[in-house]
Order: C-alpha cells, then structure tokens, then sequence
C-alpha cells in the first residue's frame, strides 16, 4: 500500500494536470472598481440541468450546464430586492427542469414583478412546459422563423413485459389498492382501468394547471387558451398576430430595445448573483495549493440561526450514498438522510428544518428509518416539508407527518399503497442451457426465489406481510394528518395518485408553495427573524470526496446501489449499444427505462416496496 505522501503527491499531479488547460472567463461578467452602479440589468440565461440538490462546483467546471433550483431561484430574488437592479432578462436554451421546478421559478418571476420591476424574454423556439414558464414576461420576443409548439401536455408510462417475454422471465407480483399499479409495468404491456383512470385524473390536473398560467400571464380565458392549443403549433409571426408573444426580433435587436428603454449605458449582468469560481494563477506555482489549504480547512463552527434543508432526492434506498463527480448522489440513501436529520436535531444553532423531497418511493424500510428520524426533530423543533416534480408512496410516507406540508400545484404526490413480488427466470435459464437445482430448510425459504411462482400458501404469506405494511402506511397517514384529511383514508389511498392540487383539496398537502415558502414559513414558525439558510450535510465538491477517497474516510458503501441498474443495462453486449443510442435519441424514455430497472433491482432485494404506480414521460417539461 503506497503511503499517505504517495496519495497526496498523486492528488496533486491529477489536480495540476486537470487545470493545466485554459480556464474559460466570461469577459462580459468582470466588473472594475470604475463600473456603474444603476442602470443595471440581471441576466439568467436559461440551460443545461436544474438539480435539487446543491451543486458544489468552486472551479466552474460545469460551465453553467449544471445548476440548482434554490440557486436560481434565489438569484432572482436577490435581483428583486437589490435597487440596482431595474429588469431581468432571462434567454432560453433547452433547460431541462421538472414540472414542479417549472413552477417555483415562475412564481420566483412573479414575486421579482410584484417589486415593481420588468421582465423582458428572449427565445429562439418554445415548447408548452417552457412557455408556460416564460410567458409571465412582462415582454417576450422570439427570433425571426422560430417556433412555438404550444400543443399541450403528452405523457406516456413504459411496459416491459414483452421484454420480460421475450427473455424467459415471469413477473408475479400483487398489489394492495386497487390503483397501485407500480408492478403493471412488468405484468402488463398496456394499464389496467384503475390506473388508466389514476393517470388520465392526475393529466387533468396537470393540463388545467399549464392552461391557468397561460391564460393568467397572456390575459386569455381558459377556453381561448385550450383552442389555442389545440390549434398549434405556431411559426413566429403566427404566434405574434394570436397574441402568444409580443414581439419578432433578432438577439442584437433585442438588445437594442433593452438600451431603448433603460439607455445607452445600461449594464447587462451576465453571472448576476453568481459565486466566482476559484482561479488558479498558474504565473504563481503557489496559488494552487493556496485554494487546496482554502477547500480542506474545516467548517467554522456556524454561530447563526439556521433553517436546515435536508434534501430526500430519487429513489428511496437503505445504506449509505456513493457521491459522484459534483457532490450529487443518484439516489436518496435512509442512512445519510437519518444523519443529516439527527444532526440538524441537535444543533441548537437550528431553529428549523425544511425536509425537501423530490422522490418516488422505493424501499419501505427505508422510509420508515427517516420517518423516525424525521420524528425525532419534531420533538426538539418545527419540521416543514416542501415537495418537488415528484413526493409519491415512499415519498409521502416520510412526510405525512411533518408540521406543515408545502407542495407546487402541479406536484404529483400520494400513491398511499404497497406493491410486492418477484421475477421469475427459470425460462431464461433454459434458454441459455443453465439448470439451477436448489435446496430448502424452512417453508418459505425461498419466498423471494426466481426460480418458480408463488404457490398459494406462499402467495397468502407475501399477501399479509405486504397487508400489514399498507395498514401502517394508512396508519401513518391518518396520525399525520389526523383532522386535515377530507375523506375516508381508504377512498383517498389505494394506490391513487393527485397532483398538488387536488392533494390539498384532499387535506393530503395543507399549502401550495414552493422550498421559498417553505422556509420562510420555517423561519416564521421557529420565530427568528435573522437567520440563515442552512444545508444538512455540507456539500463535498469533488476534490474533498477525493481526499477522502484517498485518506480512507469516505462514507461507508451501500450494500445496494443504483449503479446497478445501468450494469445491467451495460454489461450485456447486446443491450448496451442499443441503451446508449436511446440515451443520444430518446434521453426521457432512457431514463424511464432506467427507473424501471432500477425499480426491478429494489424488489428483487426487498420483495415488497413503496413505489409510485407509473413512470410518466412529459412532453411539455421541454
């Protein structure tokens, strides 16, 4: 084994190696001690991926491509109250956002109008979800010949029995409610009428909530609006003589508006409310081990009041993350979050934790590690919950207790139900010439065995075992909301799925908001006034996890993980080039597919499993 100066000195060729390159500078973004203070003009430029969780990213390398939505969205809420500040520009390009983070940053441009400010849009071509979001400009130009595909709202939910079929594997698996059609995908190549009627009843909400923001933001009734699109799509001037936006103008005309109506010397913000990223000297052979000192040196202990935000992001799985190269993980791991809950818990500088969940559920055991550890808080301070896109099944579970739930309108949410089962693949062995031949001690030792069907004593067993974790699920959501709920528990769960909105007519969420709300109403909650924003745990950036790495004090590994799946996926020859020209030609059926091995992966390990009843493709969010 090398030694501890070995490691180091390799850190340091791999780190000097990777900044050798040329450092790229935004020239427009550097200010000078002579610049002007007013007129100023703040800048987003709309691209790349939004992430819930933070992105640690002190060099830059994500050039922009990479950023979280309370950064965004705290950025232009700075800009609203900064007097400097006169307008916002935002510019799109692609940006790639969930529904329900499609709906925090608008209601962020809405609060930046409410201070009495202009939002001015530029774009070169729009979709439905993005123009939803945009179209609360006070002034929104497209590009000469661009597009407008307002068409609507499109999902469709993916089956792979055929593929099961066609590979000699069974699935047996059960449900319990009705409209809990997680397992559907593997035992059917089209839904059952529950589900059809679960997904057509959440499409509605979702399609009436792009309809209302709309009609709201371009001053059309809701019908006008609905004829609008089913009329689409719209070439430029198109869309200019229906009112859908204000104007047909090049970038450079553009600009020339913006210095009409703010003059000649306005000063166009670029990287408005963004940290710079760390430069290195290379003129300096010190400086690089100057900003080395900076990132390794241990957190000041925090002296001021917080509200702590734990982020519950992805599949819910047990053990401990594997974090990957931005300090992100792919799933969220009960271990980390129980950690992260127990030390927001006792940190006296915490008045307040808002627990924000982007998740579809996964593994039952696991959401019941952090329902505890979520109790446990409450014992000690308030603990809000602001849901994301997506706070279903497992995703629910671990809320339904908190002191307040918060949800955008267009979240899905619920799916109060259990699924359980396993894969059969004795056929594919078969195929392949492999005889498998086993051997028992205990009847239902091989409960959980892919080499046959349940037999009926066994299938009884599974059914009790998988009754007995829904009755605590329901049992958890009547303790939670107690009073709130608007109906029976039984003709709310089963397996149902409700956007937002129809969720807090339910009692299931209590207020429309998003993470801003959540914390501010944390804050009110926990009666502090001055206070800061707290993220539990610290994010690592690459180079710490790498010291880590390296010094033996990483995490703990998982016993399962979410690397998994994409094995699979890649370890068969003949899967792998076709997986990888969906991810070029087809990224949201990918990672549909993706979810759904990952999905197949979870119960394979826990035979019974909480989650959501459909994996839904959205046109719209484009």
């Amino acid at each position: 084994m090398r030694s501890l100066k070995g490691k180091l000195l390799s850190v340091v060729v791999v780190l000097i190696v990777f900044f050798s390159g040329p450092i790229s500078r935004d020239l427009q973004a550097e200010t000078s001690d002579q610049e002007q203070a007013t007129p100023v003009i703040a800048h987003f430029h709309l691209s790349g991926m939004v992430s819930e969780s933070p992105v640690v990213d002190p060099f830059g390398l994500t050039a922009g491509q990479m950023t979280s939505l309370k950064t965004l969205v705290s950025r232009i809420d700075e800009a609203g109250d900064d007097s400097d500040v006169k307008a916002i520009v935002l510019t799109y390009d692609q940006m790639s956002l969930g529904l329900g983070q499609l709906e925090e940053i608008r209601s962020a441009i809405k609060r930046f109008k409410t201070a009495g400010k202009k939002v001015y849009v530029h774009a070169e071509g729009l979709y439905t979800g993005s123009y939803s979001l945009l179209c609360v400009a006070d002034r929104l130009s497209v590009a000469p010949q661009s597009s407008l595909w307002l068409t609507g709202l499109y999902g469709e939910s993916l089956y792979v029995k055929a593929l099961l079929d066609k590979i000699g594997v069974e699935a047996d698996y059960m449900h319990m409610g009705d409209y809990k059609a997680a397992a559907e995908m593997l035992t059917r190549t089209s839904p059952s009428g529950p589900a059809e009627e679960n997904i057509n009843w959440l499409l509605d909400g979702m399609y009436e909530t792009f309809v209302e923001m709309i009609a709201e933001s371009r001053g059309k009734s809701i019908d006008e609006v609905k004829t609008l699109i089913d009329e689409g799509p719209y070439l430029a001037d198109q869309a200019l003589d229906k009112r859908l936006v204000d104007a047909i103008e090049t970038r450079e005309e553009f600009l020339a508006r913006l210095k009409t109506d703010f003059g000649e010397q306005v000063d166009i913000d670029n990287r408005y409310g963004r940290e710079k990223a760390k430069q290195i000297d290379l003129a300096n052979p010190f400086s690089f081990f100057t900003i080395l000192s900076e990132m390794f040196s241990p957190p000041k202990k925090p002296q001021k009041d917080a509200v702590a935000i734990i982020y519950v992001e992805g599949v819910i799985l047990p053990g401990h993350s594997q974090p990957t190269l931005f300090g992100m993980t792919s799933a969220a791991f009960s271990g980390d979050i129980r950690k992260a809950l127990e030390v927001a818990a006792k940190d006296e500088t915490v008045k307040a934790v808002v627990m924000r969940i982007n998740s579809p559920g996964g593994s039952a055991e696991a959401s019941e590690v952090i329902l505890n550890a979520s109790r446990l808080v409450q014992l000690r301070k308030p603990l809000i919950v602001s849901m994301g896109d997506v706070a279903g099944s497992g995703g629910y579970y671990i809320a339904c207790a908190a002191d307040m739930i918060f949800a955008d309108k267009i979240t899905t949410t619920a799916s109060i139900g259990v699924v359980g089962g396993k894969l059969v693949t004795t056929a594919m062995w078969n195929k392949l010439g492999v005889n498998w031949v086993g051997y028992k001690r205990g009847d239902n030792s091989d409960l959980l065995n892919s080499s046959r069907r349940f037999d009926e004593s066994q299938r009884k067993v599974l059914a009790d075992y998988m009754e007995a974790v829904y009755e605590v699920f329901k049992g958890h959501v009547e303790t939670g909301r107690s009073s709130q709920l608007r109906k029976p528990i039984d003709e709310i769960a089963g397996g149902r799925v409700y956007t937002g909105g129809q969720a807090l007519e339910l009692g299931l969420v209590d207020r429309i908001g998003g993470l801003k709300e959540a914390i501010d109403y944390a804050a009110s909650k926990a009666s502090i006034e001055d206070y800061e924003v707290r993220t539990i745990p610290r994010p690592k950036d690459f180079f710490t996890m790498l010291m880590g790495d390296l010094s033996g004090e990483g995490e703990a590994p998982s016993d399962l993980t979410t690397s998994d799946a994409a094995t699979l996926m890649s370890g068969i020859p003949s899967v792998k080039p076709i997986f990888d020209l969906l991810r070029k030609t087809e990224p949201q059926r990918a990672q549909a597919l993706y979810q759904a091995l990952q999905r197949i992966e979870l119960i394979r390990a826990e035979g019974v499993i909480m989650m959501m009843p459909f994996d839904m493709v959205f046109e719209a969010s484009r």
